[in-house]
Formats: structure tokens, C-alpha cells, sequence
């Protein structure tokens, strides 16, 4: 028998993943794919001068695979499923035969392990290739059939699954006829390794829509769902507050604020992605809001610059200017996470913290982070800031834990290193031990800025520290009479040591049942204040800063005519004293 001719559908319309499939699978190489990312989202199909979205699902059954003989869709949960009854109505007559054959009972009901479904499904296939049928099979939470992991910890029907998905990707018969086999899943991380590694499997993922298909998509529901009165955004706008949410998270929006008669706002529209990307990314991602913009930064008024140079550079759209990202270091209570929000608070553009993304469960680290990394590349331009970045980015070398910490490394390294992602991702690693962060996150390349953070050590800077951090907390007017002494009695505080200060006058005054903190607040909670003490962990701190600085003008005099050979033998010292 002839070798049945592919049926070519029309690759104009449709997305650039669907061509990029269609593309392999007319080379007659390929005939098992595996979608991952953006599944489960609608999906553009274009087609007589109008443009439908629809689910993943439908939109395989309808556009690529329309024109298919069978079209079979399966999943744990909700079994299996026709395009349409004629094709129901043929597997039925199949299974009668399969019955009849083999003594089973079948048509009564499929068997309920995926393996026993796949099974009869791999007998179906053969059968109706051998008839020169044209046959799409797509299965969805693939992930649930195979999932990652080694094979010697799967249940036994897990296997079995396994083993028939690899010998489809296998089967020459496949390539030789018109079928198509589809997987769907999440997240790659989650779906077994031997699917996704296999040289007989494609794996094409679907991204979030950008702002030009956003703008599309939003411009179509417009022409149906009007905004209430009183809604300031266009579909421009729109198209560029949403970037990160998927379509039909804007089709809840537009369709919410119409029937609830809610203003469709800049303010309420930055609200609502906030829970929206915070709920898709499973609570790893947290925006951060600051109230506070870089003149809220008392001190270290060259890394200042710095940071205001970099904000002055995003919103003249010169982004390729810009590091990779940046190092922020320096002893505890030196203000890297308050200097970072107030960034995000000049810089106009969204930042994140990215949050504990770790689980005890095997291959769901994995999957969350790549599900926050696909999340942080659509939301771009993007700050993404890490705190203890030495503690959660893991280590190439560390196998402590399965394997997982070198691979969670991996997948990070290779993100902050996409040069196309250039001032439309911005990695901000905040750590008091940068000497523990792995080389390969703090080369050029990645986060090439390295920026230290010291202590104050004149009197101009402790006093420009009190009266910023008297904005910052509301507690105390300035007054020559306080001021004169505090520069007296806070030699050698930290920005957080001076904050806990105020904040223990405010809770004496507040007491007091006192309207406004006076002077003698301040006198008595400077007095009573013992900061804490860590002389060789903060040394060491210090020391790591200095060494770790990528810019003599960010060094306090006294560092920058230091021999570094002896920085590093001290450093050297205090570690491993800490260690001992």
C-alpha cells in the first residue's frame, strides 16, 4: 500500500509554535510532540478574514488537525474523547473486534489504569494506519502518565505508560503514515525525561502572548464587551500594563469590570495583575511596592549614582547600556533590600521578589522555577529581586540534595545569561556573604555590576542617615538640640541600628500618650540601645564587600589603598574561624 500523502493545512494564521509543528512533522522526521508552557491559554486561529481564540484543545482539533479521519483526546481524569461522534462510533466498532478477539469486555467500559487505555489505544492506531487513516491522538496532563523521576521508583502502571510513549516515538510505521501524537504538559521538569530527551520528540513551547498579540486579542474583546464609563486605559495601554498575564486572565479583567460596572483603571488594573501574576506563579513571585523612590537613600551616595544612572537609562529606552544585573552586598544593616525597593520606586518599570521556590517533592522545585522564569521573561522589562541569594540559587557543585540545587542553578544561569533578555530582565542578588554566591551567577555576563554597601563613617553621613530615616519612620522634626546628640552617642550603628532606635522613641512616646516624639525620646531610647554584636561575622562581611566591589569609587577611602593580598588572608581567617 502507498504511503498516504500528508494533508497540508494552511500555516498563514497560525502561531509561530503550531507552523514551527507543522513544519517538522511535513519533514516526515517527527511525529511526536510535547507542548509545554503556555497550555492553558486560548490559542488565535486564523482563518476566512477573522480571527477565533480558543482552548489549546480546541484549537488542535479545529485548526491543525481539523481535516484528520480521528482525532482522539485522552487524559487521566476525564478518559477518553472524540472530535466528533462518527469517530466515537468507529473506536467503538474497533473495540468490539478487540473484544471479540482477546475475550474482553471493553465496550463495556475502558479499563481505568492509563496503561490498559494506551494499550488498547497503540492496538487502535495500528489498525487504522494499516486502513491509510489520517489520525491526530492528543493527551493532556501527560505529566500524570510519565511522570519525572526514576523509572525504579514508578508504580509499575507508570512504567508501562512510559514504555508504550517510547516505543510510539519510536515506531517508524508513525512517520511513515499521517499521525500525529501530542502531549501536553505544564511544565517540562514534571513529564519524564525520557519522553523529553527522546530523539524522536519534538518539544515546542507555547510563550505568553506578547504586547502586540495581547493588543489583538484585547482589541476583539472590546468589540464585544465595551468598558464601563469611567475607565482610563486604551488598548495600547492595556496591551502594556498586561504584559505577563495570559489571555483569558484579560478576559476576566474586561469581562469583570463590564458587569460589575467597575472603572477599568491604571490603579485598579495594577492591583488586580499584581494578585493575578502572584496567583499564576503559585505565590513565588511578590511584587514589590515601594512607597520610597533613590532620595529616600541616605549614604553610599555612589552606589546611588549608580542605581540612578540605571533608572535614568530604562526610561530613555537604552537598555542595552545596562548590566546583565547586579551584586548587592555588604554587612547586615547596611540597607541593600530598602536600596533596592527604592530603585523599584524610581525606575517606573514592575519588581518582584522571587520567594522560596524550593519543595521537598521531587521535581517540583524544578517545575516552579521554570514556571517564574517563563512568568518574569512575558513580564519584562522586569527588576527581579533575590534576597540570601547565596542560600536559595543553589550550587553547580551540590549533589547534597539529589541533584536538585545544581539543577535549579542551571536553569537560573542559563536565564540571567540570554543577552537578549539585556535590560528587559534585571537580577538584583542581595547577600551580607557574596563570597558564597557561585562564580558563575557574579561573572560578566550576569550580574556584572557588583555594588558594596558600608556602614556610615563620617558625621555628615550617620546625620544624613537620622533625617532619612526620620521620613521614613515619621518619628522626629530635626532639631539642632537632637541631632547634636545623636552625632554624639551613634558612632558605629547601622542604618538598622539607627531605625531601631526611632522606632523604640516612637513606642515610648506612643505610651506616653505624646502627640508628637521629642528629644528627650530620642536621649532615652539612644541611651538604652545596645546594638547587636557580631564583631567577626561583621568583619568578614565587611571584607567580602571590599573584595567583592567591581568599582574603586563605591570603597570607603580607608579600603582602596589597602593591600588586597592581605584583605584576602584576613577574609581567609575569619571564615574559617565562622566555620570552626
Amino acid at each position: 500500500m502507498s504511503t498516504p500523502a500528508p494533508l497540508r493545512v494552511n500555516l498563514e494564521g497560525l502561531p509561530a509554535w503550531a507552523r514551527q509543528l507543522s513544519e517538522k512533522y511535513y519533514s516526515r522526521t517527527i511525529a511526536f510532540f510535547v507542548l509545554n508552557g503556555n497550555v492553558r491559554d486560548l490559542v488565535p486561529l486564523k482563518r476566512d478574514g477573522t480571527v477565533e481564540f480558543l482552548t489549546l484543545s480546541k484549537f488542535l482539533n479545529q485548526g491543525l488537525f481539523g481535516q484528520r479521519d480521528l482525532i482522539l483526546t485522552y487524559d487521566r481524569g476525564g478518559g477518553l474523547s472524540f472530535a466528533n461522534p462518527d469517530m466515537q462510533a468507529d473506536f467503538r466498532r474497533a473495540l468490539a473486534g478487540y473484544d471479540s478477539f482477546h475475550g474482553t469486555n471493553y465496550a463495556a467500559g475502558l479499563p481505568r489504569n492509563p496503561d490498559g487505555v494506551l494499550n488498547l489505544l497503540d492496538n487502535y492506531l495500528r489498525l487504522r494506519i494499516a486502513e491509510g487513516k489520517k489520525i491526530a491522538l492528543i493527551i493532556d496532563y501527560a505529566e500524570t502518565l510519565a511522570p519525572a523521576g526514576d523509572v525504579s521508583g514508578m508504580s509499575a502502571e507508570d512504567r508501562n505508560s512510559l514504555v508504550i510513549l517510547k516505543r510510539w516515538a519510536n515506531n517508524p510505521a508513525f512517520l511513515r503514515a499521517d499521525v500525529t501524537i501530542c502531549l501536553i504538559a505544564e511544565n517540562l521538569v514534571e513529564l519524564n525525561q525520557g519522553i523529553v530527551q527522546h530523539p524522536g520528540v519534538a518539544s515546542l513551547a507555547i510563550p505568553l502572548p506578547d504586547e502586540k498579540e495581547r493588543a489583538e486579542f484585547i482589541r476583539e474583546q472590546l468589540k464585544t464587551t465595551a468598558l464601563p464609563e469611567g475607565s482610563d486605559v486604551s488598548d495600547l495601554t492595556l496591551a502594556t500594563l498586561g504584559a505577563g498575564l495570559k489571555r483569558v486572565q484579560l478576559q476576566t479583567l474586561i469581562s469583570s469590570a463590564a458587569q460589575n460596572r467597575q472603572p477599568l483603571t491604571q490603579k485598579y488594573l495594577s492591583q488586580r495583575k499584581k494578585d493575578l501574576i502572584e496567583a499564576e506563579s503559585g505565590g513565588l513571585l511578590e511584587f514589590v511596592q515601594s512607597r520610597f523612590d533613590l532620595s529616600m537613600v541616605a549614604g553610599n551616595d555612589a552606589a546611588k549614582k549608580k542605581l540612578m544612572d540605571a533608572a535614568t537609562a530604562i526610561r530613555a529606552g537604552k537598555t542595552e547600556v545596562l548590566p546583565m544585573g547586579y551584586v548587592i552586598c555588604g554587612p547586615v544593616g547596611t540597607g541593600k533590600t530598602f536600596l533596592t525597593n527604592c530603585f523599584a520606586g524610581e525606575v517606573g518599570i514592575p519588581a518582584v521578589m522571587l520567594k522560596n521556590f524550593r519543595s521537598m517533592w521531587q521535581g517540583v522545585t524544578e517545575g516552579n522555577l521554570e514556571r517564574v522564569l517563563n512568568l518574569l521573561k512575558a513580564m519584562s522589562p522586569i527588576a527581579v529581586v533575590v534576597d540570601e541569594a547565596d542560600a536559595q540559587l543553589g550550587d553547580r557543585s551540590n549533589s547534597g540534595d539529589s541533584g536538585v540545587s545544581s539543577r535549579v542553578f542551571a536553569q537560573i544561569a542559563q536565564f540571567m545569561g540570554n543577552t537578549e533578555l539585556r535590560g528587559k530582565v534585571i537580577w538584583f542578588l542581595l547577600t551580607c556573604r557574596p563570597d558564597l554566591l557561585p562564580v558563575d551567577l557574579k561573572r560578566q555576563g550576569r550580574a556584572e555590576e557588583h555594588i558594596a554597601l558600608f556602614y556610615p563613617e563620617t558625621e555628615q553621613e550617620r546625620l544624613a542617615l537620622l533625617r532619612a530615616m526620620q521620613k521614613k519612620t515619621g518619628t522626629l522634626a530635626s532639631s539642632p538640640e537632637a541631632e547634636k546628640f545623636f552625632l554624639e552617642n551613634s558612632k558605629g550603628l547601622s542604618g538598622a541600628d539607627i531605625e531601631a532606635v526611632l522606632i523604640r522613641a516612637r513606642m515610648k512616646s506612643a505610651l506616653e500618650n505624646e502627640t508628637v516624639v521629642d528629644v528627650d525620646d530620642l536621649k532615652a531610647a539612644l541611651e538604652d540601645f545596645i546594638p547587636p554584636s557580631y564583631p567577626t561575622e561583621i568583619e568578614l562581611q565587611v571584607l567580602a564587600a571590599v573584595l567583592e566591589c567591581t568599582s574603586k569609587g563605591l570603597l570607603p577611602e580607608k579600603y582602596r589603598s589597602m593591600d588586597r593580598a592581605e584583605i584576602i588572608r584576613r577574609t581567609n581567617a575569619l571564615a574559617a574561624l565562622t566555620r570552626s
